[in-house]
Parts: C-alpha cells; sequence; structure tokens
C-alpha cells in the first residue's frame, strides 16, 4: 500500500467512525484488509521451464497458493506450463527474461521469488540475476558445482539484503527424519553404509548438458548430491574420500563422515542393473543399507518439493551454509584421484572392472 493511500485510508477512518458515517468506515477497513490478503500472494518467476524438475517447482507454487508471473527455458517444449499458470508470460531468452523482471520491478510488481531450475553450471549467475532484481532465490541442487561459488553468493546476499534457499527435500521425507533421529545418540561407533543408485539414461544423456563434466559436475554432483546431503544431515561432516571409479557413466568411493563410513556406487547405465531389475525391464535400481538392514524410502516422494516450499515462505528454508557440505563432498570427489581396488570398496566395482573391455 502505498504511503497517499494508507494516509486517505487512516483519514476517512478517523473522520467518518461514529453515527451514520460507521458503515462506510467498516467498508474501507474490509477493503484495506482484503488488500493486505491480496499482497500475500507471491510472485514468482521460473528459469529452466522445460527440464525434468521444473513441474515439481510449478505445483510447489499453485499448491502453495501463489503465482508464477513468467518463465524462461531456451527450449519452447513448455506446454507444461498450461498445466499451472497458463497466463505467464514465457521467454527463450535470458536476456529479454532478465529486462522483463527489471521493467516490472522498476512498475512497482516484482518479483518476490526466482525459482531457478535451469542447468547446473547456470545456477550461480541465475541466482545473482535473481537478487539484482531485488527477489529470493529457490534453487534446485546442486546449487553451485565449486565450494567457492558459495562464498560468493553468499557475500552478494549480503549486498543485496537478499535470501538464497536450495531445496534438500530428502531432509522433510519422513523416513530420513527417522533415521536422523534413531542414529542422534549414535557416536560410539561408526555406523557402515552402502547406497547403490542406478538410473538408467540412453544415449542423450551423455549428449546433453548432463554428460559434461564442466556443466554437470558429473554423475556424483548430478544424480548424487541429493544421497550426499542426507548422509552429511544425519551423520555429521566429510572426513576423508576415496574414488574408485569415476567414469561418464558411474562413480563409485568411500565417504569416511563424522559417525559414518560410506561405500557408495552411482550409475546411469542401464547395463550395472542387478539381473533382478534387468529380467523385470526397469530401469532404475536404489538401495540403502546401514549396518546391514535395507533402508526402505520408495515412496512418500511425491510432495517434498511442495513441503520445501512451504517451509521456504514461512522463513524456515535451506540456504547456502546448509549446502556447503555436500558440495564440499562433490567437489571432493570430482577432483581426487582413482584409488585401486584394494582394501574396502563398494561391491559394484568389480561388477564394472568385470565389463571394461
Amino acid at each position: 500500500m502505498s504511503d497517499s493511500l494508507r494516509k486517505d485510508v487512516k483519514s476517512r477512518i478517523w473522520c467518518r467512525w461514529g453515527g451514520r458515517e460507521r458503515e462506510p468506515a467498516c467498508a474501507i477497513i474490509s477493503s484495506f484488509v482484503t488488500f493486505q490478503s491480496q499482497s500475500t500472494v507471491r510472485r514468482f518467476a521460473l528459469s529452466g521451464a522445460a527440464g525434468f524438475i521444473a513441474p515439481r517447482h510449478m505445483k510447489a507454487i499453485r499448491e502453495t497458493g501463489h503465482g508464477l508471473v513468467a518463465a524462461l527455458d531456451p527450449n519452447d517444449s513448455v506446454g507444461i506450463i498450461d498445466s499451472y499458470f497458463p497466463d505467464a508470460d514465457f521467454f527463450t531468452e535470458f536476456e529479454r527474461f532478465d529486462r522483463h523482471l527489471e521493467k516490472l520491478r522498476r512498475d512497482g510488481q516484482g518479483m518476490n521469488y526466482v525459482s531457478i531450475c535451469s542447468p547446473n553450471y547456470l545456477h550461480d549467475a541465475h541466482i545473482r540475476m535473481a537478487m539484482r532484481n531485488h527477489a529470493d532465490a529457490i534453487c534446485e541442487k546442486p546449487i553451485v558445482l565449486n565450494p567457492w561459488n558459495i562464498d560468493a553468493l553468499a557475500e552478494i546476499e549480503r549486498e543485496c539484503d537478499r535470501k538464497v534457499y536450495t531445496v534438500l527435500q530428502l531432509r522433510h521425507h519422513p523416513a530420513i527424519i527417522a533415521l536422523r533421529d534413531r542414529y542422534a545418540g549414535v557416536r560410539d561407533r561408526k555406523i557402515d553404509i552402502d547406497v547403490t543408485y542406478i538410473t538408467s539414461r540412453g544415449k542423450w544423456y551423455h549428449r546433453s548438458w548432463k554428460g559434461s563434466l564442466e556443466k554437470s559436475g558429473g554423475v556424483a554432483t548430478n544424480i548424487g548430491v541429493h544421497f550426499f546431503d542426507m548422509l552429511g544431515w544425519i551423520f555429521g561432516g566429510l572426513k576423508s574420500s576415496t574414488v574408485h571409479r569415476r567414469q561418464d557413466d558411474c562413480a563409485a568411493g568411500v565417504l569416511e563422515l563424522e559417525h559414518a563410513r560410506v561405500r557408495w556406487f552411482l550409475s546411469v547405465n542401464a547395463d550395472h542393473l542387478p539381473a533382478a531389475q534387468q529380467a523385470q525391464g526397469q530401469r532404475t535400481f536404489r538401495s540403502i543399507t546401514m549396518e546391514g538392514q535395507e533402508v526402505e524410502f520408495s515412496e512418500g516422494f511425491t510432495d517434498l518439493h511442495t513441503i520445501s516450499y512451504r517451509e521456504i515462505l514461512a522463513g524456515r528454508g535451506y540456504g547456502l551454509q546448509d549446502a556447503r557440505p555436500s558440495i564440499e563432498m562433490v567437489h571432493a570427489i570430482r577432483h581426487a584421484g582413482i584409488s585401486p581396488l584394494t582394501g574396502d570398496y563398494h561391491p559394484m566395482c568389480q561388477q564394472v572392472e568385470a565389463m571394461r573391455p
């Protein structure tokens, strides 16, 4: 509400309160309350609208009662927008999108948030664009590719007096929360954990930005960062990292965390699937065992983005420093030397070795 309008409302209420003028005064108060209610609807822009994860953000924006004003993607296969916000403006060029957001801001219709679903290597640039337009940023993981990118964004965050949030949805999963509570008091030993995640991808994957180490951060970053964040959240910070495999289609190693020892294997190669999954035509295999016991969390993923948005809108979202431990883990994995298969390593490493020509 502008200062002039606020003064007008105050003046009219003051002058007309009482006698026959009571009803108009109530009407003024009612309209003021309605204005305040409407003003609580947050205005969103979104980058990366054609990507796989974008619909989850659109759904979260709608289910939290807010609106998408503008969207960006160099690819124009974005018909999904019609399912959520058909009146949203759409741009295929970053410069025109940025200009549009700035114009809206100068016209008093600026964004409250910019949701960032673009390729990993563009995240920090799009976060900076959001803050320059006086909006908070909600960014998919990995929030950045390198730890020093977090330092730079934190400085801009302070300069612009804005906030950068990231979506760490596994922290909201009931089974993961239960695990954290279960192991919170276990400090007399390190928990032995095996993580195996194989999510098959076709030839397109390696031709896209996801197949580029510089743009995606590689397999460990692109499909593994949410697992590493979850493990660090439960079992503490990274003590050491050993990498046994780092290929275009898979990666494997051992993480020594403060309270756990994790053997991990990540792959996008369908040939790495267990025989049972291949026989059934399944394309994904996910397994996490802790002290020999399988952790079941195959369900409960549907609404995690919406929960993340509700927490962010309530001021309880995860920020830059929350994301730092997992970014440090994947950065260490990406730049580590390759260790031989001696001592302790993930069992899948032997299978991959046997498949090599």
